[in-house]
């Protein structure tokens, strides 16, 4: 028996591995794509509470997804994939349009951005030199992840249901960017270590 199949990640054969492309987990996951240019079209058109519930059905496929991934055991390749890269494409469009739109600072979306760039550069210039990638989230990443959501929901439902919390915005704007600007000198210190212990590695032999 093969050993993938063992382990939940994909059936042996090519059918079953199409049909675990097709699963609850993935599909709910792939939602989170296609939801993020309709919350942005909403914000675009100013209609903040109807962006803010299309966000709430966003965040609730992202906690079904993993969780019917381990229970219905389809976990896959894709998914694990997928999952973070729906996270980060809803975030960065929510928060991109609340910047856009006046609702958020743009200087914020800014050290999201050169964050991210950062990341994806070291990863690019790791794998070029190793040919290699070895990428794998980080606590302080997470926790920059976090602080992203909590910060795009608490604008979105301030705005939308009108819950008068626009003075705590800027310091929660403030502790995010903090949050990212750590998450994104973690990594640069991880790439950076990784290189080293590489190139050394390389030198002896």
């Amino acid at each position: 028996m093969n050993s993938t199949h063992e382990t939940g990640i994909f059936p042996a054969n090519s059918s079953s591995k199409i049909f675990f492309v097709f699963t609850i987990p993935n599909l709910l996951t792939a939602s989170r794509l296609i939801l993020a240019p309709i919350v942005a079209w909403r914000l675009l058109e100013h209609d903040v509470e109807g962006a803010f519930w299309l966000f709430v059905i966003a965040a609730i496929t992202d906690l079904l997804d993993g969780n019917l991934a381990r229970w219905l055991n389809q976990r896959s390749v894709l998914g694990a994939w997928l999952d973070p890269i729906a996270d980060k494409v809803m975030l960065l469009t929510t928060l991109t349009m609340l910047a856009l739109t006046g609702l958020l600072p743009m200087w914020l979306l800014y050290v999201v951005v050169v964050r991210d760039l950062i990341i994806l550069a070291g990863a690019e210039a790791y794998r070029h030199l190793t040919g290699k990638l070895d990428v794998r989230p980080t606590l302080s990443g997470k926790a920059a992840t976090f602080m992203e959501f909590v910060l795009v929901s608490w604008v979105l439902a301030d705005v939308a249901l009108d819950l008068g919390l626009g003075r705590s915005i800027e310091p929660l704007a403030m502790l995010t960017a903090i949050a990212v600007a750590g998450s994104g000198a973690r990594y640069v210190w991880l790439w950076t270590r990784k290189t080293t212990v590489f190139l050394r590695e390389q030198s002896r032999q």
